[in-house]
């Protein structure tokens, strides 16, 4: 059987101050973002994804780090994840040049990321 999720694509992780946080891992990575606008830095880093998005107050602390699988449709896979006992953590979104991001809690209360993002190749 053929898995539905095309492997691991982005880890993100929530920032309060998204310039400042692209200027130091534009210094520590030693690349430049691929993806850059106000809402959402990307990173190339050898074939997966480092995503920054800004986050303000109370959510900029304590569960900042999201990983996200990658998918063909994030809309139908976050239905087959709620379907399979899942529970919602942010609905599906899509967050601009048709990338679509969701996530859920597993039954664990892990928080489990789905991806469609169409520029990001391997």
């Amino acid at each position: 059987m053929q898995s539905k999720f095309l492997g691991l694509r982005t880890v993100g992780y929530k920032v309060s101050d998204l310039a400042e946080a692209k200027k130091w891992y534009t210094k520590i990575l030693g690349i430049e973002p691929y993806f850059d606008m106000p809402f959402y830095v990307g990173f190339n880093v050898a074939g997966y994804e480092l995503g920054l998005q800004p986050v303000e107050g109370s959510e900029a602390k304590g569960d900042t780090t999201v990983t996200y699988w990658g998918v063909e449709d994030a809309q139908a896979m976050y239905n087959e994840l709620l379907a399979a006992g899942a529970t919602t953590h942010a609905d599906p979104q899509d967050v601009g040049d048709g990338i679509v991001v969701a996530s859920v809690k597993d039954p664990w209360g892990n928080v489990f990321g789905i991806i469609y993002n169409p520029h990001f190749k391997l």
